[in-house]
């Protein structure tokens, strides 16, 4: 995708992260131009993924800043939920939202979203065990391969990730 070189991306990363919903956006962040950053609880610690694939933090949440970022995304797998417990990634994610930059999450990737309080009336998708959690959060729940509102770009699951990531990048094409 042409104009997008030169731009920063952040993937948050925890453990039981599933990992074709961390590495493909990854892979096609760079493809695309991206300086993509690890982003995880500590800089340098190693994080296992549902079956034991390490991804290494580049950087800790706390460390940076949303303005850092043009792109936050938030895979899925069980790590959301060890996500939500460090007040420094729920930062970044409100942040990010709050400022406009492209927040994409998938499969149980919301509820990072959930806890950043950003979902309020917005059109959101998810794996389908996390949808009270959504509308709880005041989310209104759609059932699609991807859904945008605005800077918020949500998917399901990996089969979803090819939708999900040309959501991400149409996204960042017209909000960056």
């Amino acid at each position: 995708m042409s104009g997008l070189g030169g731009k920063t991306a952040a993937v948050l990363v925890e453990r039981m992260y599933n990992e074709l919903e961390l590495w493909y956006p990854v892979y096609r962040l760079r493809e695309a131009g991206f300086d993509v950053k690890l982003v995880g609880p500590k800089a340098g610690e190693s994080y296992a993924s549902k079956h034991g694939l390490p991804a290494r933090a580049d950087v800790a949440a706390a460390d940076v800043k949303a303005d850092d970022f043009d792109v936050v995304i938030v895979p899925g797998g069980y790590a959301p939920d060890y996500m939500r417990r460090v007040p420094a990634m729920i930062r970044l994610v409100a942040d990010a939202a709050s400022l406009g930059k492209v927040v994409g999450a998938i499969c149980h990737g919301p509820w990072m979203l959930c806890s950043a309080r950003c979902i309020q009336g917005r059109n959101v998708t998810g794996s389908i065990a996390i949808r009270d959690d959504v509308e709880n959060a005041g989310g209104v729940w759609q059932d699609g391969a991807c859904v945008r509102d605005g800077n918020v770009v949500t998917s399901r699951a990996p089969d979803d990730l090819p939708a999900f990531m040309q959501g991400v990048l149409a996204a960042l094409a017209q909000i960056v």
